[in-house]
């Protein structure tokens, strides 16, 4: 038989903070990163182990016993954050569905009584397992008593015995582990133990005394400043020995019934993860096959109550529960299929006699520069809709859709989508080029709720609390056994499509209102929805690689590579394999003793990661040489190698999507392939934009905007010292550090210039003196100079930086330039580490995000000029704050002459915006 005692708050701390940087958020603003998370890790154990008996065990109200005998037991935690004191008690609630016991004991934490039940249930011939990440549980261990330990990142778990615990801290018996303690301390339990001694020589003392007892009575044969302190700290390490002693006698039975697992409550489970959105968990732990689809990633804080402010009346009135969401069974509707040549004439007449239709089209894929058009669905009135089916061949196909040129070209009609980009792409390969104004649900939707999803699907259960008909129900799940749409009559994909088209209309008339609200309609209407042209332009003409550069250049790294692999076997003296951090791990701090206490997981595995390894490059060249194969291994598989295979057959073209509704700050990504994380700093990171060229009689023209934050900065601090050194034409850079140093201008070096740059951007993202110095690798105290100088010389940016945080706490959110908001409810947080990362966000998110804006104001206004001056040229790429070209030779002065001029004109600052431009055969040259 096997009992599992989980340890709830150690759990719950551990999937709260997993999510600390982009936490999960239903639509009523509730964090449910630790419930979803708990939930997820106790359906994993019941899946895994099936356990025959299990029992969840919370830390009671109040302080314990070890409070009362020590005020400074555990006082130096911080303020349980707000999001897990909400959540606790719906997690119970949760574990009552589960049909699961709860443990609680006043005056006893979990860990007494997980070990009094423990033992209790060994010797009635139980298999136990304590399901928690604390170290403390390894005392309890024995050959029937085991800790079962979450692994890191979420990745199963690991089951230690006495064995694994002896070998793992180096102690005799489990019970030593307490010694162990009681010598060494616990920081995170506040446990002093004695002073100047750590793990190895707690370790080397209880391997000769044994017992803390026994090494007491024994110090006179101990030397030195060790003997003076286990002698002056006598009495502490007693008492620490005691707070660390997890008791096995607490006022608890084990009536192994009641901890016997039983049947779930389906329906009481259904509602709370109903009412929490938890539609995967629907669909997996109750076996609902009906269950709609869930948001697919998490996501970061949103204004609290929002949504229910924004929901249109109905979904009001019941936003406690999402259960009974209605189907179009349910709902009176009129959907027609559209397949005559009578049919539609007479549909293309209603349409263009209306001034808004909202269409869309069904595809045969989800590439929209190679995907073909299987249909489209349009709805001009809620409740009806047209299913217009394409045929599968292309000459055929164009002259059906030649027939809604009428609508689909004409500059009155208003054009309503879901992410109607991707329409619009799609039609341009049968010679549509869509205009006239645009309104895009998914956008309209990010602007209210940028941290939030923005699919149909979800929108329509949120806010009409209605569930659409899932692709998968039409064509499969993913998988060899999908298949597309094509394969479908125009009879089963009716109701699909004309749904489709309806519920965007639906969502169009609840979103205009929320946009109204927010007060965020100039944002939408006139920098959001004409980008999407802009972007749709750019996509559609795709960037031409050389292809042969990139081969060639794989080769050369291939081999570069082999030689450093050679090099890193030669100074380990030994060959191991690099890629795994295991081994790696082993090599650098075990064979080779790079450092003493190097860092580990939680799961005992030394730390290899990047910023560990950057920390000790010069510990020993094996570091750099490890680094430096990383970072080649990751150029060959993630560009040089993968490019080519992206690119689209029909044109030998590279066509990456650009996404407007990812990013909280407004900032836009790129996916398939994403190429805004090509890496620029080192040479062979260049080297991949030599590939990125030219068409043929074509220039590769770059223009990118100089310092761009840092003026926002000056702009929205209105500093006087940073105004005057932008205006002056400056060095921003050296014009700090002179500030700083107390130097003129000229006498500033290379040195002070480089630590004068990684401030001025650094403060911009709230570094803290730590962050400088490790970045710098100077010491604390030059990294405290710097910023104490930095913020002597430019006051008033320290001003901002606190008004940023003030207003931020007083709406719980921060606007940019153009009224882009970014939510904050974690600001007022009583816990540290939440509510700084809410206001490093608060002083940057303005800043970023304008940035982002004045960019896209940019893109804009050089689409516009491009189409009225009759420029053939193209916008190809868009990277954060610099665009790229393809340009006609005899058009290259024209070109550059238009996107500076609207690159710097894009909004007035205070300080001059300011566009750096050049040209050449390909990106790297024009760059």
């Amino acid at each position: 038989m096997k009992l599992f005692l989980l340890d709830a708050y150690a759990l719950i701390y551990r999937s709260y903070y997993a999510f600390i940087k982009s936490p999960r958020i239903n639509s009523k603003g509730l964090n449910t990163s630790a419930i979803f998370g708990f939930v997820n890790t106790l359906e994993e154990l019941l899946r895994k182990e099936n356990p025959t008996h299990i029992a969840v065990a919370f830390d009671p109200p109040g302080g314990t016993f070890r409070h009362d005998a020590y005020e400074l037991y555990k006082a130096q935690r911080q303020e349980t954050p707000e999001d897990i004191r909400l959540a606790v008690p719906i997690i119970k609630q949760i574990i009552e569905a589960y049909n699961i016991k709860m443990l609680e004991v006043p005056r006893y934490e979990a860990d007494d009584v997980i070990g009094t039940i423990a033992k209790k249930a060994e010797k009635e011939s139980f298999d136990v397992y304590m399901m928690t990440p604390d170290k403390d549980y390894g005392q309890l261990t024995s050959d029937h008593i085991f800790m079962y330990k979450p692994k890191f990142a979420g990745n199963g778990f690991d089951v230690l015995d006495s064995k694994a615990i002896m070998a793992k801290y180096e102690v005799s018996s489990p019970d030593q582990m307490i010694d162990l303690l009681g010598l060494m301390g616990d920081s995170a339990d506040n446990i002093p133990g004695c002073p100047g001694v750590g793990p190895k020589t707690a370790q080397k003392l209880l391997e000769e005394y044994g017992t803390i007892e026994n090494l007491l009575e024994n110090t006179k044969h101990i030397k030195g400043t060790l003997k003076i302190r286990l002698e002056e700290n006598k009495e502490q390490i007693i008492f620490s020995k005691f707070l660390a002693t997890i008791k096995t006698d607490v006022p608890i039975d084990f009536k192994r019934e009641e901890f016997k697992r039983k049947g779930i409550d389906v329906e009481k489970l259904e509602t709370l993860f109903e009412e929490l959105e938890f539609r995967t968990l629907i669909n997996r732990v109750l076996k609902k096959e009906n269950a709609a689809a869930p948001p697919s990633t998490t996501h970061e804080a949103i204004q609290g109550d929002l949504f229910a402010e924004l929901m249109p009346t109905a979904a009001v009135n019941d936003t406690t529960s999402y259960s009974g969401l209605q189907e179009l069974k349910d709902v009176a509707h009129s959907y027609h299929l559209v397949d005559t040549d009578e049919k539609i004439a007479d549909l293309i007449t209603k349409i263009c006699a209306h001034d808004f239709c909202a269409f869309d089209t069904e595809t045969t894929g989800l590439d929209p520069t190679s995907s073909e058009l299987v249909g489209m669905s349009f709805s001009f009135k809620e409740g009806e809709a047209y299913y217009v089916p394409v045929d599968e061949n292309f000459d055929e196909a164009k002259k059906l859709v030649e027939k809604f040129r009428c609508f689909l070209e004409n500059d009155t009609i208003l054009k309503i989508g879901q992410n109607i980009k991707y329409d619009i792409i799609v039609l341009k390969k049968y010679d549509i080029n869509v205009k006239g104004k645009l309104f895009d649900t998914m956008i309209a939707h990010y602007l209210i709720n940028p941290e939030l999803r923005h699919n149909m699907d979800y929108m329509a259960e949120t806010y009409l609390k209605y569930r659409t008909i899932h692709i998968e129900e039409l064509i499969g799940s993913k998988g060899k056994n999908q298949s597309n749409m094509r394969s479908l009559k125009p009879e089963q994909i009716c109701d699909y499509a004309c749904e489709d088209a309806d519920i965007t209309l639906k969502l169009k008339m609840i979103l205009e209102k929320a946009i109204e609200k927010q007060d965020v309609e100039k944002l939408l209407y006139e920098i959001e929805f004409p980008l999407i042209y802009v972007l749709a332009d750019m996509e559609y003409a795709g960037v031409r690689l050389d292809i042969e550069a990139l081969a060639e250049y794989s080769k050369t790294l291939t081999i570069e590579l082999q030689n450093i692999e050679k090099e890193i076997f030669g100074l380990a003296g030994s060959e191991f394999n690099i890629n795994s951090a295991k081994q790696v791990g082993e090599i650098l701090f075990e064979k080779l003793t790079i450092v003493e206490k190097p860092k580990k997981t939680k799961t005992g595995q030394y730390v290899t990661s990047e910023e560990v390894l950057e920390s000790l490059k010069d510990s020993h060249p094996i570091v750099n040489k490890i680094l430096e194969y990383r970072g080649l291994k990751k150029l060959l598989s993630t560009y040089i190698d993968a490019l080519p295979l992206l690119i689209n057959p029909k044109d030998n073209k590279l066509h990456t999507s650009y996404n407007q509704t990812v990013t909280a700050t407004g900032r836009l990504s790129s996916s398939n392939p994403n190429l805004q994380n090509i890496p620029i700093r080192d040479a062979q990171g260049k080297e991949i934009r030599r590939a990125f060229i030219a068409d043929k009689g074509c220039t590769f023209f770059s223009a990118d905007y100089s310092q761009i934050e840092l003026r926002i900065m000056a702009h929205l601090s209105k500093d006087p010292n940073m105004i005057d050194a932008f205006n002056s034409g400056e060095d921003i850079h050296a014009a700090t550090a002179a500030k700083i140093f107390k130097l003129p201008i000229d006498q500033v070096t290379g040195d002070m210039r480089r630590k004068a740059k990684t401030a001025n951007f650094g403060i911009i993202y709230g570094i803290s003196v730590f962050g400088l110095a490790e970045r710098l690798s100077i010491p604390r105290g030059e990294a405290k100079i710097l910023i104490d100088g930095y913020f002597e010389t430019y006051p008033q940016v320290k001003e901002y930086m606190d008004r940023c945080i003030t207003i931020a706490r007083e709406k719980t959110y921060v606007e940019t330039i153009f009224g882009r908001k970014r939510y904050l409810p974690d600001i007022n947080s009583r816990n540290t580490t939440v509510r700084g990362y809410a206001e490093r966000n608060a002083i940057n998110a303005p800043i970023q995000g304008s940035a982002a804006d004045i960019i896209k104001v940019a893109m804009n206004k050089i689409f516009e000029r491009f189409t009225a001056e009759n420029i053939k040229s193209k916008m190809i790429l868009q990277v954060h704050d610099e665009l790229n070209f393809n340009v006609f030779d005899n058009e290259l002065n024209k070109v550059q002459q238009i996107v500076i001029e609207e690159m710097e004109n894009a909004y007035k600052l205070v300080v001059p915006l300011r566009a750096d431009c050049g040209s050449g055969e390909n990106w790297l040259q024009a760059h």
